[in-house]
């Protein structure tokens, strides 16, 4: 990886776990719901309501790239069912969101970066929806790209081909780092991109895919890592 120059980083399960945040969003909806729109968490739960936005998301092929998209609309399908106005949907979404941004970066995070920048770039690509403005990390990158706005998710090559062109760098000049082996280290080897994959959890690897040419266990030794 000598001819690396920047670093791109995958957010959820990468720098903070993603599960209580995403597990506290949801209940923060949903107490939303139950205190403003009660008709809807009368006939709903939290696990029926993930059903409903499975359902929209096979409805919206064209638009799995974009899970704020989903979620407003799965909110609003609950709201037109129960006879209430499409609004609800944006006031829903602001208190899911809200607490959806509140994560606990792993330790090893921010000594991590701060070495790391030293000596690359700095750039993020995700399928989420968080705001490292809000968390706090934004300072730290470069670019930061989502699949909303790319219109394209991972292992899309797509949206790593956009997020070089606008850093201006050659695929082998970037080495992208992520938690999911189909999502981010295949989608980047994909794109001619180095891959490193991060298994903080001490997960199997797919036997269904190539072996990853680097797995590190957390930032520490992506550090060590590279050149």
């Amino acid at each position: 990886m000598q001819s690396v120059k920047a670093v791109c980083l995958d957010l959820d399960d990468t720098l903070w776990p993603v599960a209580p945040a995403i597990e506290a969003a949801e209940r923060a909806m949903y107490d939303w719901l139950h205190l403003h729109c009660p008709r809807i968490t009368a006939c709903h739960d939290i696990d029926s309501m993930r059903a409903v936005r499975i359902n929209v998301a096979e409805a919206h092929p064209d638009m799995r790239h974009d899970l704020t998209f989903l979620r407003m609309q799965a909110i609003r399908w609950h709201a037109q069912e129960a006879g209430y106005p499409d609004s609800v949907a944006e006031h829903a979404f602001r208190a899911f969101y809200a607490a959806r941004n509140v994560v606990e970066p792993f330790a090893d995070v921010g000594p991590a970066l701060e070495r790391l920048r030293e000596r690359y770039r700095l750039m993020t690509l995700t399928n989420g929806n968080a705001d490292l403005a809000v968390i706090g990390l934004s300072g730290f990158f470069e670019h930061s790209l989502g699949a909303r706005e790319a219109g394209a998710a991972k292992p899309d090559r797509r949206i790593f081909e956009i997020l070089l062109e606008r850093a201006g760098l050659r695929a082998d000049e970037m080495v992208y780092v992520g938690d999911d082996p189909h999502a981010d280290v295949e989608g980047a080897r994909r794109a001619g991109l180095h891959a490193v994959w991060v298994d903080r959890f001490s997960r199997a690897w797919p036997d269904s895919l190539d072996p990853p040419a680097y797995r590190v266990r957390n930032l520490r030794e992506l550090v060590d890592l590279l050149p």
